[in-house]
């Protein structure tokens, strides 16, 4: 079952945000994470949902970056001003992609265009809510634990939707949050989600589908649970399997990536006209997923 609606999960698990964009909250005995950043015009919805749900906000320790994506990063700046103290997780290739300048430019301009798009109005100025530069946080990696007392979060690297992604599991609840690396829920399907690295997005599928799961938590369009948890990965990767063989059959009728990556975003766009990324950039996303094709296919 798909669930979108911000509330509670389990017990000491929160789905916050929106539809589109969600994060979540896990409480600890010694306190508690926010797992993964969401969209920056959120910060007013978390508040709200802090009061509505009795979320005490002074007991969170940090946020976990699960990959430095801008649709996934941007509560974080918001958060760690209001708490100077608050750390911030994200693997070792994350932090070096948020350190770059050029890439700090695109991530603001990309939260501007979709908070647009959304029609959103957040009542915070801008120098609270954009990437600055200079912010950096903790490291972590393969086999690395969060300790929050009574639950602890297993981090495991999973490259494939970008180079810098990383999941979260939680074995005392079976939750695992893959951000984009475990294939996106959408209208009753799986969208494969393998910006950079087809390759690499399978096996690192393959990695999860060995975790037991009751509940997967998605970035975007909610988390599932029930039966269906418990076989996400496998569907994932099935479904994987059969987009790379589509995207492949693209690519080979024109020998184009540019056009190639036109053609999958206009017909994808134009099925999902409501899909919340502009064209613009999720023809930018279909791009980078046909040059790991073509380099695959030897073009």
């Amino acid at each position: 079952m798909n669930c979108q609606n911000p509330g509670k999960i389990c017990e000491g698990l929160w789905y916050l945000g929106r539809p589109e964009s969600g994060v979540y909250m896990l409480e600890g005995r010694d306190g508690s994470v926010i797992i993964s950043g969401g969209m920056s015009y959120l910060v007013p919805d978390l508040l709200h949902q802090f009061d509505e749900f009795g979320l005490k906000e002074d007991r969170i320790q940090g946020i976990i970056i699960l990959h430095a994506h801008f649709d996934h990063i941007g509560i974080v700046p918001f958060f760690r001003i209001r708490n100077p103290g608050l750390k911030i997780y994200a693997s070792a290739r994350a932090w070096q992609i948020l350190s770059e300048p050029k890439n700090i430019d695109t991530i603001n301009q990309f939260s501007g265009r979709l908070t647009e798009r959304m029609n959103v109005h957040v009542p915070y100025p801008v120098h609270q809510l954009d990437w600055p530069v200079g912010l950096s946080g903790e490291v972590i990696s393969e086999g690395d634990v969060i300790d929050l007392g009574n639950r602890e979060i297993q981090i495991f690297e999973t490259p494939g939707h970008s180079s810098c992604s990383i999941s979260a599991y939680v074995p005392q609840i079976r939750a695992l949050f893959p951000s984009d690396g475990g294939g996106i829920p959408y209208k009753g399907t799986i969208l494969a989600s393998a910006n950079s690295n087809f390759t690499l997005y399978l096996e690192s599928l393959k990695k999860m589908e060995m975790l037991q799961i009751d509940y997967f938590c998605a970035d975007h369009f909610g988390y599932i649970c029930g039966d269906e948890a418990k076989s996400y990965i496998s569907s994932s990767i099935d479904l994987a399997i059969k987009e790379r063989a589509r995207l492949e059959d693209i690519y080979r009728r024109s020998l184009d990536i540019d056009l190639a990556a036109r053609e999958m975003a206009s017909s994808f766009i134009k099925a999902n006209p409501d899909y919340f990324l502009t064209f613009e950039i999720y023809e930018g996303v279909c791009r980078q997923m046909m040059r790991h094709i073509a380099k695959t296919m030897g073009q």
